[in-house]
């Protein structure tokens, strides 16, 4: 697999990662073994970068990795793993961020603990936390990296404006946000600061949690997953029209003798090197479509037809409910 740095300095990795909140049951119910089997499809396709946060199960993704890298210690060589910390309840109970230093520490040590390892490569902040400026969140970021407890720090979900002025205070090698043909924010600034800067723009969700690809969530399926069931793009008569109009989508990507998903991936990959994106999923078949994308060489005139088939806006609803909104910052 062709290979892009993770950030200006940092290490190659494979161009393509993948989002291990699906080693959780974000999307459906998993186990162990499923997981076990990804990372194996990982290490065989060229995929190194590898991406979990303290809350994907509340510890049980972070738990399965390192199941796995205990069961496969040479494993640990050919990944770089990424976490996150962040997100947390007050004492009423209420969804809050912390990005106090006590806080991060204390969370990448459980972290540290749950994934069998003494340093990941890469932790980021999950959200801002509004308490703190950027430069302070950085610089407590940056305070891990001086303890030898992570290689480099990121940032998720940001605005271009937070990722320059966290920039100036410590170098940033990563941000996080979702990113993809049905997501077109970043192309109003982050892209290209992320470019200029020389940070990684790792997207998550990059299929569109299903819609880009030819076999969508059923909508039977939607109710019993929370996150799905309250996002606006899986809600009548939003879904309709989605899965409507994605159908094109599958329908030009069969012209073109590949998968939805693999054309996704492309889509994405051409939208500067820095880009990498980390599709999750709970099946070896899915992840080997999406990796398939890293071979796809997409012409003027692919991309061309692309957008003629998803022009920007095309999705119906927002990315988010209003409380899914709670945390990430709005630029555009």
């Amino acid at each position: 697999m062709k290979t892009r740095k993770l950030g200006v300095n940092g290490p190659e990795v494979g161009c393509i990662g993948y989002g291990a909140m699906s080693f959780s049951d974000m999307y459906g119910p998993t186990n162990e073994a499923e997981s076990h089997a990804i990372l194996n499809t990982c290490r065989e396709h060229g995929i190194t970068h590898i991406d979990s946060a303290n809350i994907y199960g509340m510890g049980k993704s972070e738990n399965a990795i390192g199941t796995y890298l205990k069961a496969n210690p040479l494993a640990r060589q050919d990944f770089l793993i990424a976490t996150k910390a962040t997100i947390t309840r007050n004492l009423d109970g209420n969804r809050c961020f912390d990005n106090s230093p006590e806080h991060l520490e204390a969370e990448l040590d459980k972290s540290l603990q749950r994934l069998g390892v003494e340093c990941v490569d890469l932790f980021y902040a999950h959200r801002r936390d509004p308490r703190f400026t950027p430069e302070e969140t950085a610089e407590n970021l940056g305070l891990l990296v001086k303890k030898g407890k992570t290689r480099a720090i990121g940032l998720s979900e940001v605005s271009p404006s937070t990722l320059r002025r966290a920039f100036k205070a410590y170098p940033i090698a990563a941000v996080q946000s979702e990113y993809s043909l049905s997501t077109r924010a970043p192309d109003l600034g982050l892209v290209q600061t992320c470019a200029e800067l020389g940070v990684a723009l790792v997207a998550f969700s990059p299929v569109g949690r299903s819609l880009l690809t030819d076999n969508p969530i059923p909508r039977e399926r939607i109710p019993g997953l929370p996150f799905l069931a309250n996002n606006p793009r899986f809600i009548e008569p939003n879904l309709t029209e989605n899965l409507r109009i994605s159908s094109g989508f599958c329908a030009l990507a069969a012209q073109m003798n590949t998968s939805a998903a693999a054309l996704a991936i492309a889509w994405l990959l051409t939208r500067g090197d820095h880009v990498i994106p980390i599709p999750g999923t709970r099946s070896t078949d899915h992840l080997q479509q999406c990796v398939a994308g890293a071979d796809l060489v997409l012409s003027a005139s692919d991309l061309a037809q692309i957008e003629a088939v998803l022009p920007v806006g095309w999705a119906h609803g927002d990315r988010y409910s209003s409380e899914q909104w709670n945390g990430p910052e709005r630029y555009c």
